[in-house]
């Protein structure tokens, strides 16, 4: 496959931008952050209940929580994407979680009850999480249990197999990876040789602080959806020498203002990267302990190493009760996230405020409920319209 040139980049991108949000409803939710946030600047999302100042991830979508690896060879389920991370209100994360379920509910043609029962079960699971140790082990349900067996059992290989096709020491050009700028090229090469960088890669468990860290191959990487036409890159290192030599994949990505709202006077990074890293080590530590802030070509990025177990759950098809577990489950995960930042005072003030509103046959609160409605019935036109669009453009 050809592929742009670097000054051509971002058409290409819009297209493919425009078709992954076209194949469905919930992939259109996916990539349509903006829209949520519109309605949260509305009337109806301001009267969300006002939860206490804490991080939140800003984009909490299903697809953005999942198995990933710490720095010691641990596995668990946390929030793997922080883009839009920001200290704000913790209801913003449960809207956006319960509208991302009830769009996977609608595309598994799952009844509308089950999205009430999902709901509710979502409810129960977040406020389990401030009952009880913050850091507990939260039971799983089947498809989550499968999902980290996966990823407990991955290897190098497996990732590379995955993210560049080959487990050669290169990164194939072609439909995932693009070729880079001179300016790029020598911007990462400068970068991959700080101090920084190699105390990162280090750090992974079975690792040395004295092993020689190789730039073996850089691209630009075509990946995501939200986030088609910002800067991002993969790097592969070499960690070592001869045939002990092991292999890291790096993720450069560009790091913008997050448009998720923050509570007023919030005292945060103003350099974007160095907000989404401090905001990844409050909400998930062992995904912000591997992340580092920089500059590349003046302007912010995050970087991490990815690791095998670093996956995204897969919740399409799923049965009236698989779905209710995973949104209790999914909920309990968001739930730990946020009490771990909250004293036990702040905890029980936040579950009372969350469990005023309910109705006597809905356990779910009315405003959530009536949120999630508005908002499918929005992202419904907005999809169809977005597609309409896309079928006009694409004769």
């Amino acid at each position: 496959m050809k592929t742009p040139r670097p000054s051509a980049r971002l058409e290409t991108l819009s297209h493919l931008k425009n078709l992954k949000m076209a194949r469905s409803a919930h992939a259109y939710v996916r990539g349509s952050t903006v829209q949520f946030y519109e309605w949260l600047h509305s009337q109806p999302g301001r009267r969300l209940p006002k939860g206490p100042a804490v991080w939140i991830c800003g984009d909490c979508h299903a697809g953005n929580l999942g198995p990933t690896g710490d720095l010691k060879g641990r596995t668990d389920i946390h929030i793997r994407d922080l883009d839009q991370t920001v200290i704000g209100n913790p209801a913003h994360d449960l809207v956006r979680l319960a509208l991302s379920l009830a769009t996977a509910a609608r595309g598994s043609d799952l009844p509308g009850v089950a999205t009430a029962r999902m709901l509710e079960e979502m409810m129960v699971g977040y406020e389990l999480a401030f009952q009880e140790d913050v850091e507990a082990e939260p039971p799983r349900p089947a498809q989550v249990k499968a999902g980290m067996r996966n990823a407990v059992q991955r290897t190098w290989k497996h990732l590379a197999r995955e993210r560049i096709e080959n487990t050669r020491p290169t990164i194939p050009l072609g439909k995932h990876f693009w070729s880079l700028s001179k300016p790029e090229r020598a911007a990462l090469k400068t970068l991959c040789a700080t101090p920084q960088i190699h105390t990162l890669v280090t750090a992974l468990k079975g690792r040395s602080n004295d092993d020689k860290v190789q730039l073996l191959d850089s691209a630009y990487w075509v990946k995501g959806c939200s986030s088609l036409g910002l800067k991002r890159y993969a790097v592969l290192l070499g960690i070592g020498e001869g045939e002990d030599q092991d292999y890291c994949l790096i993720d450069v990505k560009q790091a913008i203002a997050a448009a998720a709202p923050r509570v007023a006077r919030a005292a945060m990074p103003r350099d974007n990267g160095k907000r989404v890293v401090e905001g990844a080590r409050f909400l998930s530590p062992g995904l912000g302990n591997r992340m580092l802030a920089t500059r590349v070509l003046d302007d912010g990025f995050f970087i991490r190493e990815l690791l095998p177990q670093d996956m995204k759950l897969e919740l399409d098809q799923l049965s009236q009760t698989e779905a209710m577990l995973a949104a209790g489950y999914l909920a309990r995960v968001v739930g730990l996230a946020h009490a771990r930042q909250m004293d036990m005072a702040t905890r029980l003030s936040w579950i009372t405020e969350l469990q005023s509103c309910r109705s006597k046959t809905l356990d779910a609160p009315s405003w959530l409920w009536s949120s999630v409605v508005q908002l499918v019935a929005s992202h419904e036109r907005g999809y169809l319209e977005h597609c309409r669009r896309y079928a006009l453009q694409h004769r």
